[in-house]
């Protein structure tokens, strides 16, 4: 039997030993727990030597084992850090101390007694019960060298979060953005919504759907792609201010930017623009990166740079993209410049989008506002209302990658309804992210929709900014992987 084998089977007979002295190794549950962290808080003037009448219940995994003759320690550990326990034989008495001394590393135990400070400084509790509350039937990994493989890491998670302190705070932290997130729209007056997952018509962004069957109505569905749609028809109805923050799924490749299922964050406000979502936007992020904790380089204090897509361009590349509007000469200029023109590039629009994500994306550090788009690029965005062929439309980037995109929302309904026909053009020429034509949304646009603003930020990117993580896997708790 391999070494692993002979472990693994050492568990199970100590499983099988409890089961025969009668102790359920997997009770149902452990009443009046209280949390490491707040049991130290409570006592943290306590002198070294000290001891107190105060008893306290803790529960958590066994991380640690220190035996010395009628003594031993064992360390547990919750989510909100790690306790001695101390355990004397004289106040166990040999058949509960044995006991808890025969628990392997990776139990999960409970203990209860006195809260004391041993002569050494080290906040313990010195216990009178210790009971199992899961028996674990394999070996935890190691704590000293934590889990290092990217793998095992990202497929067994749990192993991760075993091993690693500094992924489990990585998902606090995560979860304490989500809140600050709510509760600054919250405040701001917004309402929570929610909208289809599974949708007859996938729409909001340009991007190809996961497709399934609803077999009870014979009829083909999609996950959504964005929650774009359903939220502006809640303006139409007269929810003023909402918002989603929910999973979008986008049937594309894995990048370190991309996992095919994402969180995404959308909210829409009547009778703003795009300007407004940028303050907006700033609020939001600076909400966030306080709740992280955040103090890295990049400074999330409004206001963030604001300049054109066009002039950005023209910074980073020589490249006057309005003065080359199509894409033979647009792709001429490039070479002109020595620049890289890609030959699956098919239309103007999409050559532009190429410069700014190769040419500019990637130098944009500190948080920056790229305003003005080609109305190629936003069949969703409102014209501008002084530059010709442009949208009210931003894109918001730090760190070296989009974290948000913004309009003044298109609210008339037959320039809508031409932006649908020339995305069913584009699809029948080919293009498979072109937007499907969307009938019911129309209807809604043609009952009237208030001057809006919306805005979409992605949360797994902005949790990678935030706690300083270069792929969105490390951010995401199961991230889409290859089967092995």
């Amino acid at each position: 039997m391999s070494a692993e084998g002979e472990l693994l089977a050492a568990r199970r007979r100590k499983l099988s030993e409890l089961r025969e002295a009668g102790i359920d190794p997997f009770p149902h549950a452990f009443a009046g727990v209280q949390a490491v962290a707040d049991l130290k808080a409570a006592h943290e003037q306590l002198e070294p030597g000290a001891d107190t009448d105060v008893r306290a219940r803790v529960a958590g995994r066994l991380t640690a084992r220190r035996e010395a003759g009628k003594m031993a320690f064992l360390d547990v550990t919750d989510r909100s850090g790690r306790l001695q326990l101390w355990l004397k034989l004289d106040v166990l008495g040999e058949e509960a101390f044995e006991r808890a001394l025969s628990l392997d590393l990776g139990d999960i135990a409970g203990a209860e007694g006195r809260v004391v400070r041993t002569r050494r400084g080290e906040l313990s509790l010195l216990v009178d019960a210790v009971t199992v509350l899961a028996k674990s039937l394999r070996p935890p990994p190691d704590k000293f060298h934590g889990v290092t493989d990217t793998e095992t890491r990202f497929r067994q998670r749990e192993l991760d979060l075993l091993a690693n302190e500094e992924s489990r705070a990585l998902f606090v932290a995560r979860a304490r953005i989500v809140s600050a997130v709510r509760r600054h729209l919250d405040d701001a007056g917004f309402v929570e919504v929610e909208t289809p997952v599974l949708q007859p018509i996938y729409g909001g962004a340009a991007a190809r759907p996961f497709t399934t069957h609803f077999n009870a109505l014979d009829q083909t569905m999609y996950l959504r792609i964005a929650t774009e749609l359903y939220l502006k028809r809640c303006i139409v109805g007269g929810l003023e201010r909402v918002y989603e923050l929910g999973k979008d799924f986008r049937n594309e490749g894995l990048s370190p930017k991309h996992n095919p299922e994402f969180t995404m964050l959308e909210f829409y406000e009547a009778y703003a623009d795009y300007h407004d979502m940028a303050e907006r936007c700033e609020q939001v992020v600076a909400a966030a990166a306080a709740a992280a904790g955040y103090a890295g380089d990049i400074d999330f204090t409004p206001p963030w740079t604001r300049k054109t897509l066009a002039c950005a361009i023209e910074e980073a590349t020589g490249v006057a993209v309005f003065e080359h509007r199509t894409l033979e000469a647009l792709g001429d200029a490039m070479r002109a410049r020595g620049l890289e023109v890609p030959e699956h590039e098919a239309t103007w629009a999409r050559m532009v989008d190429h410069l700014l994500s190769r040419y500019v994306e990637p130098h944009l550090i500190q948080p920056t506002f790229l305003m003005d788009y080609p109305v190629e690029l936003s069949p969703f965005a409102k014209r501008h209302r002084s530059e010709e062929g442009l949208v009210e439309r931003f894109e918001a980037f730090a760190g070296g990658m989009e974290i948000a995109n913004a309009f003044t929302e298109l609210n008339d309904p037959d320039d809508q309804r031409a932006r649908f026909e020339e995305q069913r053009a584009a699809a029948g020429a080919g293009d498979e992210e072109a937007h499907p034509f969307d009938e019911p949304y129309l209807a809604a646009l043609e009952q009237g929709m208030p001057p809006t603003g919306g805005i979409g930020i992605g949360i797994d990117r902005l949790t990678m900014l935030l706690t300083g993580r270069t792929t969105i896997r490390e951010v995401i708790l199961f991230p889409a992987l290859r089967e092995t």
